[in-house]
């Protein structure tokens, strides 16, 4: 009896571990690695704007970002990702350990379009979209519309220092920008998946 009970919860085990992966190769995503296989131009991909998303099944959020970094940081492929102070995305982003960071094609430019300038304080995004929240084996929020999705564990998390601007560009940009200074998050790439 004990026998049956083990292999029992060990196929129940492998069921649970293998759902997550499973569900995302139902969405059409592949698995990727992306010191090998990320094809985008670094300097550019961000400036093509992406989709910021973090929480969990109980509750999250997405932006449009325009700024961020692809590169190497303590030995760990990361990307970086900044969000201003008064940024609904920002409350989420404090509280996460992981973030997803999406790109859409251009049948869903809208999704860019809607998502960096209406806000989640004011009702839910994603469902005013039509887009399918899912999550990772971590827990983190993506849309299954995403042509990408890049999974990342925050390493480091702090606003900018207005002390730490050494030329014009920061000093002029936050003059005129009423949003409020933006906090970095760096996270280290853990999975990532593209159609």
């Amino acid at each position: 009896m004990k026998r049956i009970h083990f292999i029992t919860s060990f196929l129940v085990a492998l069921v649970l571990m293998a759902t997550p992966a499973m569900a995302q190769e139902e969405q059409g995503f592949k698995k990727f690695n992306v010191q090998k296989e990320f094809e985008d131009n670094g300097f550019q991909w961000f400036r093509d704007a992406q989709l910021l998303a973090a929480g969990d099944k109980e509750e999250s959020n997405a932006m449009t970002i325009g700024w961020g970094a692809v590169g190497t940081l303590w030995q760990r492929s990361a990307l970086t990702v900044y969000v201003a102070e008064k940024r609904y995305t920002k409350e989420f982003m404090d509280k996460a350990e992981y973030f997803t960071v999406m790109s859409f094609d251009v049948e869903h430019s809208k999704v860019l379009t809607y998502m960096g300038t209406k806000s989640g304080r004011d009702g839910d995004k994603a469902q005013a979209l039509g887009l399918h929240t899912a999550y990772t084996a971590n827990g983190t929020p993506y849309y299954t519309e995403a042509t990408m999705v890049i999974e990342c564990k925050i390493m480091y998390a702090a606003p900018f220092d207005p002390n730490g601007f050494k030329s014009d560009i920061p000093q002029n940009m936050y003059r005129q920008f009423p949003a409020g200074i933006h906090s970095m998050y760096i996270g280290e790439v853990v999975n990532a998946w593209k159609k």
